[in-house]
């Protein structure tokens, strides 16, 4: 993976290629951030950037055997090391036994979340671990004598996976690793994680991807000007979040519509557009449901912002600003919070499998009372 492929992130990753052109490489780094946020696609990035038998200046070549093989995830130098299923059986499950379906997944897009792949380990979505046996093979594998003559990597995901046994176990190896030795680990809470692994580490802080690059992400994905401002606005800095939207059913009607129609029928009082509304909703998928009830949310913090703050920090496509110069003033400090929480309620209602035509009839009949209560 090259530098570029990572969607934004580019002061650190100067920082990053910085130090490894001044050869002042932390041992041990700890990259922390949202899964949308890159941490996973940089730490690949970085690691070949290192492998790179012919570094340009701000990137890796890509086509060398080390760049050919650490885009195939086979690179003999490259190690993973994430969070599996215990099975039943006696033999404990380490990160070799699951290193295929990790690769596919990678190659895929290295932008997915631990529920993700839960889901493709484990159908029955048991809650994964680093144990105590991988750390063993962590330390055995940063002992073995580099393959090519450079460093020795290995990335371990999720880190705040790691049992208490697995890690107490890998702070020696953190503390006093083999020469050349790089460790990444890869964590989105890492205040879960033991103090005296934090102390040990670089930590590289990863922040959201900001709106212009998310924007020109979309728009090099083939989503027009209106649409990549629209989703990187409610993307909130996140690819994944960015990319499941990007990826609903493009022939439905969009998410501004849906939120459009509610309003406008609820507003009217119309009870009879506001039962085809919801009628046309419940049909639809059970994500992009949850995906219109968190685009809801949104749009209702976009019109508090333009009511009570700056209006140039109104994020929306011109569409949509063009609907909340006039929907705007019927939500404010009388309705926000019965808004939010209704919307709150039938996310968390569908998520346990509501009857979805009830739920949406209620948030019309909801969004009718609170609209004529401002």
């Amino acid at each position: 993976m090259l530098f570029e492929e990572v969607i934004g992130q580019q002061y650190i990753k100067e920082k990053l290629i910085h130090s490894v052109q001044k050869n002042k490489i932390s041992h041990a780094q700890l990259f922390v951030g949202g899964a949308g946020y890159g941490t996973l696609a940089l730490s690949v990035a970085f690691a070949q950037y290192l492998l790179c038998a012919d570094k340009r200046e701000n990137n890796s070549c890509g086509v060398c055997s080390s760049c050919m093989k650490v885009n195939e995830l086979q690179h003999p130098d490259l190690h993973f090391s994430f969070p599996v299923i215990q099975g039943e059986k006696k033999k404990p499950k380490i990160s070799d036994d699951f290193l295929e379906i990790w690769r596919e997944q990678v190659k895929k897009s290295p932008y997915f979340t631990l529920y993700d792949w839960i889901q493709i380990i484990d159908v029955k979505e048991r809650n994964p671990i680093i144990s105590v046996h991988e750390s063993s093979e962590i330390q055995r594998k940063l002992h073995l004598t580099s393959y090519e003559g450079g460093y020795k990597i290995i990335v371990i995901w999720m880190a705040e996976q790691m049992n208490s046994a697995c890690s107490n176990k890998i702070l020696k190896i953190l503390e006093e690793p083999p020469n050349k030795t790089l460790i990444i680990l890869v964590s989105e809470d890492a205040d879960k994680l033991l103090d005296t692994i934090k102390s040990r580490c670089q930590i590289v802080h990863l922040n959201r991807v900001n709106n212009d690059e998310m924007q020109l992400h979309l728009k090099n994905n083939g989503l027009s000007q209106e649409q990549a401002e629209s989703i990187a606005s409610f993307s909130e800095g996140n690819v994944i979040k960015a990319h499941d939207m990007m990826h609903l059913d493009e022939t439905e009607n969009t998410l501004s519509e849906y939120f459009m129609g509610l309003m406008r029928s609820s507003y009217k009082k119309n009870v009879i557009e506001m039962m085809n509304w919801a009628e046309d909703m419940a049909q639809t998928g059970k994500e992009r449901q949850k995906f219109f009830l968190m685009y809801c949310t949104h749009m209702l913090r976009q019109c508090i912002i333009k009511n009570y703050g700056n209006a140039n920090l109104v994020k929306v496509s011109d569409s949509e600003l063009s609907f909340l110069n006039k929907f705007s003033p019927f939500v404010n400090g009388n309705n926000i919070r019965e808004f939010m929480k209704s919307i709150d309620q039938a996310y968390y209602q569908l998520e346990r499998n509501a009857n979805p035509r009830i739920l949406f009839t209620m948030l019309c009949f909801n969004s009718m009372r609170l609209l004529h209560k401002a």
